[in-house]
């Protein structure tokens, strides 16, 4: 079992029964499932960085990625509909956790100058979205041999009916949000 998945069985999940003031397991919020995208334009000169790409999402993430197409022809872009321009891996179950493990613990501490997540990365229906710069957060990829580094976008999905309860959710998960004071008020 992945450790984050006990730490939400023994720790988490007494505490949210406990504020919801029910014994019911499946009123409370739980991870739904992290979605981690990654845009490649540079792919439309060069296929070869849409391979190394792969790789780098591949060794972070322990799941092979799904080829993304653009969708429509840009011609300022020189983009064709169905080109290969970006990937992406849907993580569940273990894996899920054992990544958000990873990336809370390992990948955000190396982060340069972070001073905590924006707390405003929810999107009202308990969804938080993060944006890193480049791929060497994470130390599976070893940063000397990166040819051009690229960021990506963890969208970590709940079963939260609102932000206010996902964000109590990831806070006892271990998310190092900033404090704001708008929004720790509304608490």
């Amino acid at each position: 079992m992945a450790r984050l998945f006990d730490k939400y069985r023994n720790e988490v999940l007494p505490r949210l029964l406990e504020q919801a003031g029910t014994r019911n397991r499946m009123a409370v919020a739980r991870l739904d499932k992290i979605v981690v995208s990654m845009g490649v334009g540079k792919a439309v000169q060069d296929k070869k960085l849409l391979d190394l790409a792969a790789k780098d999402m591949a060794t972070i993430t322990g799941q092979k990625p799904m080829v993304c197409k653009a969708r429509k022809s840009v011609s300022n872009f020189k983009l064709r509909s169905g080109m290969p321009i970006g990937l992406k891996v849907t993580l569940r179950g273990t894996r899920m956790y054992e990544f958000l493990d990873r990336l809370i613990h390992i990948a955000i501490p190396r982060i340069r100058d972070f001073r905590g997540l924006n707390p405003r990365g929810f999107d009202g229906r308990g969804n938080f979205s993060l944006g890193l710069n480049e791929q060497t957060v994470f130390p599976e990829i070893d940063s000397a041999a990166v040819e051009f580094a690229q960021g990506m976008n963890v969208c970590i999905t709940t079963t939260a009916k609102g932000d206010r309860e996902a964000r109590e959710l990831l806070r006892l998960l271990g998310m190092p949000f900033r404090s704001d004071p708008a929004l720790d008020g509304k608490k």
